[in-house]
């Protein structure tokens, strides 16, 4: 019988491979993220292909209905937050929503259920983490990404020489060059910072009261978690919708004469 503190251990270390030799060095991979966030994001594809595949105008199922509620959704979002032509705005945004989402969601299934089917299938103790939100590395991975695609609709809507002329005259004018380009940079990387970390922060808290909860005796269990998984379903679902929202919103300032 693990102790507590093993116990929390074993829920919170991840399934890495080291590819350098050096254990929790720059080359380490958490093959359980990279896995369970590939999966989610197949499921997420061939849901939504088959549903655009299948879809009814008369009498069309729930699934349809629940799809087109959620495009819907985001268009609306994106419609009111991006003022500009662009084909790749709204698709990313369904993308991060749903994607983000389906990591979160990870959250509400059993703390032990991993360990279930690898003690089952004759492997206990495999350490594999289902929530991909609540790894640091996956939530600046996508962060990254947004800041990269900043950088990108700046330059695509100002060109490299408007985007540098902002970065060293804003606010302040060009007699103030130095001050000018530490705060636009200041601004420029606090955005993907905030987004990986406010991500992080909410999945790798809730994903810690799961465990705490699991601890208790089995009467206590369903007492404290079924109401803490029905706020956790806002929560998730809240954080999908900011990730997606804010990466929308900075896209937008970046494409604007400021």
């Amino acid at each position: 019988m693990a102790s507590p503190t093993e116990y929390i251990d074993h829920h919170l270390t991840f399934n890495t491979v080291t590819l350098s030799g050096n254990p929790g060095g720059f080359w380490s991979v958490n093959i359980d993220t990279l896995v369970t966030s590939w999966v989610l994001g197949l499921f997420f594809l061939c849901a939504f292909i088959l549903v655009a595949r299948r879809a009814k105008i008369a009498n069309p199922g729930k699934f349809q209905l629940f799809i087109e509620l959620v495009f819907e959704m985001v268009k609306g979002q994106v419609s009111d937050a991006y003022h500009e032509k662009s084909k790749l705005i709204a698709p990313l945004a369904l993308t991060i929503f749903c994607w983000v989402f389906l990591f979160n969601f990870m959250d509400i299934l059993p703390v032990d259920i991993i360990n279930f089917f690898t003690t089952a299938a004759g492997h206990p103790g495999v350490h594999w983490r289902l929530v991909p939100s609540a790894d640091i590395n996956m939530t600046f991975a996508l962060s990254s990404s947004v800041f990269l695609l900043i950088i990108g609709y700046s330059i695509k809507a100002k060109g490299v020489g408007g985007w540098s002329k902002e970065l060293l005259t804003k606010p302040f004018g060009k007699w103030l060059l130095p001050f000018n380009l530490l705060f636009q940079l200041i601004e420029l990387l606090s955005k993907p910072v905030s987004l990986a970390l406010r991500l992080f922060g909410n999945m790798y808290a809730g994903e810690m009261i799961f465990i705490l909860i699991a601890l208790l005796p089995w009467y206590f269990q369903w007492i404290l978690g079924t109401p803490w998984a029905i706020f956790h379903i806002l929560i998730i679902t809240l954080q999908a919708f900011l990730f997606m929202m804010l990466t929308v919103v900075y896209l937008s300032l970046a494409v604007e004469n400021h």
